[in-house]
């Protein structure tokens, strides 16, 4: 993937952090994280320059460290396959891994519509996958998951109030004005109903995306959250912070 010693000498890291929040929706527990992309720089992570994929929030910090940068927030950011190759499009820093999935399939991610998270200069943006394929934005990385969860302003409509298939879910949303992209994951299991009521109707997102299940952890430093897990990750998005 792309080197990460270009990051440092390209960009100038704030020094902001992500605002992380332990927080109850319908009795619900959620850790949720804000990134102000006007002042933040969020990144997805996938390999090192081997080629070989990090797999831990701890091998991207590492990483960063040699660059005088380091890990701040971070999460999931797709599904993967058992080599951790991203299932759906990817995108990291201009160059495509995996290719638009438009077509359904088996499992959450083919549950149409499913979405992209595209990263520009400066901005954030959930796009439904068609419309992604359409407007065609140039984006710096993307990666996309599925399904989406919330459709300008709908909930996604396969899902059901009385469903009683509950996970560990993480997903993200964004503003209309991609300024603003709020992470969040359940601190217990919940339905894709609950979950994405949680974006819609708590925080507000008109367009918001699943990333994953029961594997999903986030890093929240500011809360003493490490993400430290046994599986290995995939698709890893995350705000660069400069080292102490």
């Amino acid at each position: 993937m792309r080197t990460l010693a270009l990051l440092g000498l390209m960009w100038a890291m704030p020094a902001v952090a992500a605002e992380c929040r332990s927080e109850a929706f319908e009795d619900k527990p959620y850790t949720i994280c804000e990134v102000d992309l006007a002042k933040e720089r969020l990144e997805l992570f996938l390999a090192d320059d081997t080629g070989e994929p990090y797999g831990y929030f701890g091998n991207v910090n590492a990483a960063l460290g040699k660059q005088g940068q380091k890990l701040g927030f971070a999460t999931n950011a797709g599904m993967y396959h058992e080599d951790r190759r991203p299932v759906g499009h990817y995108l990291e820093n201009g160059r495509e891994v995996q290719k638009v999935i438009p077509n359904a399939g088996p499992g959450n991610f083919g549950l149409l519509p499913n979405g992209v998270l595209c990263l520009r200069e400066g901005r954030a943006d959930v796009f439904e996958t068609l419309d992604y394929q359409k407007e065609n934005p140039q984006c710096r990385s993307a990666t996309q998951s599925g399904p989406m969860l919330v459709i300008e302003g709908a909930l996604h409509p396969r899902f059901l109030p009385d469903s009683t298939s509950r996970y560990i879910r993480n997903g993200v949303g964004t503003t209309p004005d991609g300024q603003r992209a709020v992470f969040a994951i359940s601190d217990a299991a919940v339905t894709f109903h609950e979950f994405g009521r949680l974006f819609r109707d708590h925080l507000g997102m008109r367009n918001a995306l699943y990333f994953d299940g029961n594997i999903s952890r986030m890093r929240a430093p500011d809360l003493g959250r490490s993400g430290i897990g046994f599986t290995t990750l995939g698709p890893i998005i995350g705000v660069i912070e400069q080292a102490d």
